[in-house]
């Protein structure tokens, strides 16, 4: 049985990652009105791995014998000075999430709630990906300024980023 303690922490991050999809779907639809379908693509990627995350969440809850309790998700902004500057702010927002994660982490220790601890772990290694895939991306739009030929390189790259 989960605890209330951990349930509602729980339910919080179920609205946190869904929040995160849709910033990312916010950044998709910037870069699409900026004919830029490859930097789309990587952020409905990741719009999805941030539902995927809400989901898995949502079980751990229910196969505790916990309610899931949905909140109303907040708008994400619609609007960002540049491709760096929209992957400055998921990188951030990436950073955020791993406090986040981190603060789960130790209150499943605090509540000596050993399931969601192992739960966790997987959410743990997840955001060092996460953040890091952020990363790499800012570093290479940081080399490439907003030099159109480079940006439509990147975009063709971020362009085969696939579901999964």
């Amino acid at each position: 049985m989960i605890s209330k303690k951990i349930q509602d922490a729980f339910n919080k991050q179920i609205n946190a990652e869904l929040y995160s999809g849709y910033m990312y779907l916010s950044m998709a639809a910037c870069f699409e009105a900026d004919n830029l379908p490859g930097f789309a693509q990587w952020m409905k990627v990741q719009a999805l791995e941030e539902r995927a995350h809400a989901m898995k969440f949502f079980a751990h809850v229910n196969e505790r014998g916990g309610r899931v309790k949905l909140a109303a998700i907040d708008g994400p902004p619609v609007e960002w000075d540049s491709p760096l500057a929209i992957f400055k702010a998921a990188y951030e927002h990436e950073q955020k999430v791993t406090a986040m994660i981190n603060a789960l982490v130790d209150l499943a220790a605090k509540e000596k709630d050993h399931a969601a601890g192992a739960f966790l772990q997987w959410f743990v290694n997840e955001q060092v990906e996460e953040e890091a895939s952020a990363d790499e991306v800012v570093q290479m739009l940081k080399r490439v300024k907003n030099s159109p030929g480079p940006l439509l390189m990147v975009d063709r790259q971020l362009a085969q980023r696939g579901a999964g």
